[in-house]
């Protein structure tokens, strides 16, 4: 009987692959709802550009970004998880493993509050007091919890909707020699490239946060 339950009981490395398994599970079940969410939150964004509201345009793919790399985060740790628990030498990195799965634990809690619904999404077009205190308390919060890499992403595809949205059209395949169609399709004006885009958008954030405490 005693060789039989000690054959039977759960060890750490069988917990660690079951927490996985369950937080695997989850997020599979956030993933579908998450992208029906960042659906509406890209279709909030174009109605709000053809409104000529900007600013909200962008607070929709700012949350839609951060909703998103939430989901891809989680997924790149428990890959990384899954390894470690198949290593041989399970009981070397076994804190490593715990303290992973809290990570997920707490970054899926995270998720979980993202899906407060489509009605929280629709307040980012609204313009009552409640819907202004809604949209200010998401911009704070994504203050700090994006990256700069993700901030350019989001301009980015904000400048692209922009133009679809305005009906700015690329230019037709070229016709003639590549050296005229450059000459007739390009300005005669400077044009940023990547870095100094992304230098410029980072000095403009820097500026609004820096105007913030002013206007309050």
């Amino acid at each position: 009987m005693g060789n039989a339950n000690s054959s039977n009981k759960i060890s750490a490395q069988d917990r660690a692959i079951l927490d996985m398994k369950i937080q695997r599970d989850k997020l599979h079940q956030y993933q579908k709802r998450v992208k029906t969410i960042t659906d509406r939150e890209t279709e909030i964004a174009r109605e709000c550009l053809r409104q000529g509201n900007k600013s909200k345009a962008l607070l929709a793919l700012r949350r839609k970004k951060y909703q998103e790399s939430l989901l891809a985060k989680t997924d790149q740790q428990l890959a990384q998880l899954e390894t470690l628990t198949s290593d041989v030498e399970f009981a070397l990195v076994q804190k490593d493993v715990v303290f992973g799965l809290q990570q997920g634990t707490a970054v899926l809690k995270e998720i979980h509050k993202e899906m407060g619904g489509l009605d929280k999404v629709e307040m980012i077009l609204g313009e009552s007091q409640e819907a202004q205190a809604y949209q200010e308390e998401i911009n704070e919060m994504l203050g700090g919890k994006m990256s700069n890499q993700d901030e350019d992403e989001v301009e980015d595809e904000l400048d692209a909707m922009q133009r679809e949205v305005s009906g700015v059209r690329l230019p037709n395949a070229p016709s003639g020699s590549l050296a005229e169609t450059n000459e007739a399709a390009l300005p005669d004006v400077p044009q940023e490239t990547p870095a100094q885009r992304a230098k410029r958008r980072r000095e403009e954030r820097a500026r609004e946060q820096a105007a913030e405490p002013l206007a309050a």
